[in-house]
């Protein structure tokens, strides 16, 4: 796990001086704040499965057998360590991804804002899926930052959005 956190810079690095040469010069100014809000983004994620969603998930585990011993082994200690911390950092991307959906005119604001019941019903079934117990609390602590984070990506989408953006150039002109 830290040696995804340390070797991240190079790789990025790498990354960028691959898609480069390929840009122009005022598209370049984009990729440092993409890449800060990304990394930001993640290891928020990250922070935030740490903190949270791993204590609860391993008490209720440890919890749910008490009648008997617990025998953790290190593996799924780990294992368990590595599906919350990396499913959560991956989940805080929403935002990135809706600003590229919504740049290329996939969806819209509106769209985002008539569908929030779907979207809802799956945040909770993405995040039953990934929550590493069987319980409701554990589900409803990754589904709560995940609602947070679509309400985020619709003002990103408005933000973006070839039409928002038209239309907020036409009030002002």
């Amino acid at each position: 796990m830290v040696g995804l956190f340390v070797a991240s810079p190079f790789v990025l690095y790498q990354l960028w001086m691959f898609i480069s040469p390929g840009l122009y010069r005022h598209e370049k100014r984009y990729v440092m704040p993409f890449m800060f809000s990304t990394i930001a983004l993640f290891v928020g994620g990250g922070y935030f499965g740490y903190k949270l969603v791993y204590p609860l998930a391993l008490d209720f585990l440890v919890g749910f057998g008490k009648q008997f011993q617990p025998m953790i082994t290190i593996h799924e200690y780990t294992d368990l360590f590595l599906t919350v911390i990396l499913s959560l950092g991956a989940i805080f991307e929403m935002p990135i991804l809706i600003f590229f959906l919504a740049l290329m005119g996939v969806v819209s604001p509106g769209w985002m804002w008539r569908n929030l019941r779907y979207a809802v019903l799956a945040i909770f079934v993405i995040a039953a899926i990934i929550t590493p117990t069987s319980d409701i609390m554990n589900m409803c602590i990754l589904a709560a930052p995940m609602m947070g984070l679509y309400i985020v990506s619709i003002g990103v989408a408005w933000l973006v959005h070839p039409s928002s953006r038209k239309a907020r150039a036409d009030r002002k002109g």
